[in-house]
C-alpha cells in the first residue's frame, strides 16, 4: 500500500447503498396505515378531518397574530399550514406558495441596506409597543411601580 491508504475489509453489514428505514420513516409508515384504516370508515374520516381542520386553523390564526412580533410567528404559520396540508390539498398548495414568497422576501430583505433593515426593525418595534399599549400593559406595569399617567392606560 502506498502512503495514506489503509486496508479496510468490506463486510455485508456496512453496505451503505441500502440504508435501513429510520425510526421516523417507520413511524410515518405506521401512521399512514392507521390513517388508511380511518379513511375506510366514513364517519371517522370526517371526524378526523374536522379535528385537523379546527386544530390547523387555530395554529394558523395564532401564527398570523404572532407575525409582527419578535419570535416564531412565521414558524407557527408554517406549522398551521403543515397541519392543514396533511389533509387538504388546497393547504398543501398554499403552503408551497407561502414558503416560496417568504424565502424570496427574506432573500430580498437580507440584501437591503442597513437603513431599510433598520426601518423594518423600527416598524416591528412600533407594532409591539402599540400592541402592548392597546392591551393595557403599560398602565398595569405603571400602577405596580406607582406611575399613574392617563396616557399609559389602554384606549379600550
Amino acid at each position: 500500500m502506498s502512503g495514506g491508504e489503509t486496508d479496510t475489509a468490506h463486510t455485508p453489514d456496512d453496505d451503505t447503498d441500502t440504508p435501513s428505514p429510520s425510526k421516523v420513516r417507520r413511524a410515518a409508515q405506521a401512521w399512514m396505515r392507521k390513517r388508511e384504516s380511518l379513511a375506510a370508515h366514513r364517519s371517522l374520516d370526517l371526524s378526523y378531518r374536522i379535528v385537523i381542520g379546527v386544530l390547523g386553523s387555530a395554529v394558523l390564526a395564532l401564527g398570523i397574530v404572532a407575525i409582527p412580533y419578535p419570535g416564531p410567528g412565521w414558524l407557527i404559520v408554517f406549522a398551521g399550514l403543515g397541519i392543514l396540508a396533511s389533509e387538504f390539498g388546497w393547504a398543501h398548495r398554499l403552503l408551497g406558495f407561502v414558503r416560496g414568497r417568504y424565502d424570496r422576501f427574506m432573500g430580498w430583505f437580507a440584501q437591503q441596506s442597513f437603513m431599510v433593515r433598520g426601518a423594518g426593525a423600527l416598524a416591528t418595534g412600533a407594532v409591539v409597543v402599540l400592541t402592548l399599549w392597546v392591551l393595557g400593559t403599560f398602565g398595569l406595569v405603571g400602577s405596580w411601580v406607582g406611575v399613574d399617567y392617563t396616557w399609559l392606560d389602554s384606549p379600550l
